[in-house]
C-alpha cells in the first residue's frame, strides 16, 4: 500500500473518530437540558402556563351582579380584598393570588397544601387568598366568577378553607367549565362538613351574592402588575416558582418560612370575625421542626405522577 493510500485511511479514521466525539458531546448537552428542566419540574412549568394565559387572555368577566360591592364576612387587607387563613398574629403571611379554573394554581395547591396546613396549624404562617378570573377571560365561560363565588359563600359561613381544598381537588379540565354551574359547585359542597346545610350557603351561591366583590378583586389583579396565576408572595417577596436561586419546594417553603420567623413567636390569635376561617392551634412545637414530604409529592415537590 503506498503511503499516500495509508495517509487518506488514517486521515479518514481521524473525521471518523473526531465525528463521534461531537456527536457524544452533542448527547451529552442535550442530556444536560433535559436533565435541568426536570429540575425546574412541573411547577415552573405551571408558572409558564400562569404567565402566557395572562399574556394572551383578553378579560372578560364572567358575572356581576348588579348592585354594591357585598363582600364576604371576615375579609381584611386592602379594600377588603383577602380572604385570611390562619392565625391572625403568625409572624409569616403567604399572599396568594389564583384562579379555580387555573391549573397551574390547582398544581400548586395540591403540591403544597399538606406543608401550608401544617404551617398553619403551628401558627408559623397565615395565608391571605385573592381570587381572580382570569380563565373565563381566556377560554370563556363563567366557571372562574361562580367558584369564587361560592367560595367567598363558604367564607360566610366559615368553611372557607376546607371549601377551597375541595374545588382545587376536583378541578375539571381547563376547557370545561363545569364550575359554571351552580348546581355542580352545591355538590361538592356536599364533601365538607356542614357547608351545604349552612344556613344561607345555598341562597348566596345561587344568587350570586359576592359576584361584584369577586369583580373587584379580579380587577385588582389585572391592574396589579402580575405575570400570572398563581401569584405567591412570602412576606411580600415572590417565591413561584422560585425564591431567588431557589426552585420553590415544600421542604424549601417550611425552610423559608422558619428563616423569616427566626426569634419571633408563632402566632395564636384567632380570627374575630363569626365568618371567618377557623381558628389555628398554638404551636407545639418550631415551624422548623422536621417534617416527612407531604404525601402526593416528589422530593423535588412537584404533583406526584
Amino acid at each position: 500500500m503506498s503511503e499516500k493510500n495509508r495517509e487518506a485511511k488514517r486521515s479518514a479514521r481521524e473525521r471518523l473518530q473526531q465525528e463521534r466525539a461531537e456527536f457524544k458531546a452533542r448527547e451529552k448537552r442535550k442530556r444536560g437540558l433535559i436533565v435541568a428542566a426536570s429540575a425546574v419540574g412541573v411547577l415552573a412549568l405551571a408558572g409558564a402556563v400562569g404567565l402566557l394565559a395572562v399574556n394572551m387572555g383578553k378579560h372578560k368577566d364572567g358575572g356581576g351582579a348588579a348592585g354594591p360591592v357585598s363582600a364576604p364576612s371576615g375579609v381584611n387587607g386592602k379594600d377588603d380584598l383577602a380572604i385570611p387563613v390562619g392565625a391572625t398574629d403568625a409572624p409569616s403571611t403567604l399572599t396568594v393570588w389564583e384562579d379555580f379554573r387555573c391549573p397551574a394554581c390547582a398544581q400548586f395547591e395540591n403540591a403544597f397544601r399538606p406543608v401550608i396546613h401544617e404551617l398553619e396549624k403551628a401558627g408559623a404562617l397565615k395565608v391571605e387568598y385573592h381570587l381572580a378570573t382570569l380563565i373565563d377571560g381566556n377560554m370563556g365561560g363563567t366557571g372562574s366568577v361562580r367558584a369564587a363565588n361560592a367560595a367567598a359563600c363558604a367564607q360566610d359561613v366559615g368553611k372557607f378553607a376546607p371549601y377551597h381544598d375541595a374545588l382545587y381537588e376536583n378541578q375539571p379540565a381547563e376547557t370545561d367549565d363545569a364550575f359554571a354551574k351552580n348546581s355542580h359547585l352545591l355538590e361538592l359542597a356536599g364533601k365538607v362538613d356542614g357547608l351545604e346545610s349552612a344556613p344561607g350557603f345555598r341562597q348566596c351561591v345561587e344568587d350570586g351574592a359576592h359576584d361584584k366583590w369577586v369583580e373587584k378583586s379580579s380587577e385588582a389583579f389585572r391592574n396589579g402588575g402580575f405575570s400570572g396565576t398563581p401569584t405567591v408572595l412570602l412576606n411580600g417577596e415572590a417565591v413561584f416558582p422560585k425564591k431567588g436561586e431557589e426552585n420553590i419546594t415544600p421542604d424549601n417553603l417550611r425552610k423559608w418560612v422558619s428563616e423569616a420567623n427566626k426569634g419571633k413567636k408563632p402566632g395564636t390569635e384567632t380570627p374575630s370575625a363569626p365568618g371567618s376561617a377557623p381558628a389555628s392551634e398554638p404551636a407545639s412545637e418550631p415551624a422548623s421542626a422536621p417534617v416527612s414530604e407531604p404525601p402526593g409529592t416528589t422530593p423535588q415537590g412537584t404533583p406526584a405522577a
